[in-house]
């Protein structure tokens, strides 16, 4: 089996994806778009992870690859593989399935809540009522037509969602680790002007082992849901 993910910039990795797919019995690759813009064969994968990047979708512009990424995304949902996206990885999967991703009202980075929304649907993967997650967005995303609305915020509405049952956008972060919270704080402390939801470098770097424990349980969760027909 094999998993492959879509790495934007090198300070943001797969954080706690990675031993759980190494376990799993997954062979893991990446395209590096910062480095090189080579895409895989997708006849060869089993799961793509598309991570997230300081990035617009609607910047093709300034990075040409978005193009070409889009459409290898729209295609892996196409042929019904497992798709994750995380923060621009989702904005990246609503903006392929036809939504609108623009400027949240407000920027959300530190740990704020998230609040999972109830579903009776025993194919909707399910969401803790509340639980504190990791954010760094200033951009936002509609919901795309057919999909399930997962989980909100106080600063923003639409922070997952499921489509079908293979594909998954998280605008949060549940893979982050000490040390992935110490890689994007050091290369985007810039962002942190003071404001209603961003916290301060001491606040996010102050969490306790428990909180990335429980985040990292419910990204295991997730991973166990969108590969239970694979893993």
């Amino acid at each position: 089996m094999r998993a492959h993910y879509f790495q934007h910039v090198p300070f943001e990795g797969l954080g706690s994806i990675e031993p759980w797919l190494e376990k799993a019995g997954y062979e893991i690759t990446r395209t590096r778009f910062f480095a090189d813009s080579v895409l895989p064969d997708l006849k060869t994968l089993d799961f793509l992870v598309v991570l997230g990047g300081p990035m617009s979708v609607n910047d093709e512009d300034r990075f040409p690859w978005l193009a070409a990424e889009k459409q290898f995304i729209w295609n892996a949902i196409a042929k019904g593989k497992p798709v994750l996206g995380i923060c621009l990885g989702a904005q990246l999967i609503a903006n392929v399935l036809g939504a609108r991703v623009y400027r949240n009202p407000v920027k959300e980075i530190g740990w704020f809540p998230i609040y999972g929304i109830p579903s009776q649907d025993q194919t909707v993967v399910e969401f803790p009522k509340a639980i504190h997650a990791f954010h760094w967005h200033g951009e936002t995303f509609d919901l795309p037509s057919g999909a399930i609305h997962l989980a909100k915020s106080g600063a923003c509405e639409n922070q997952a969602f499921q489509m079908g049952r293979s594909v998954i956008g998280l605008q949060f972060h549940l893979e982050m680790t000490p040390q992935a919270a110490l890689d994007i704080v050091a290369h985007c402390r810039n962002e942190l002007a003071a404001a209603s939801y961003v916290q301060t470098e001491k606040e996010i770097l102050s969490a306790s082992p428990e909180r990335y424990k429980t985040i990292n349980d419910n990204m295991d969760k997730i991973l166990s849901f969108l590969l239970q027909k694979n893993g």
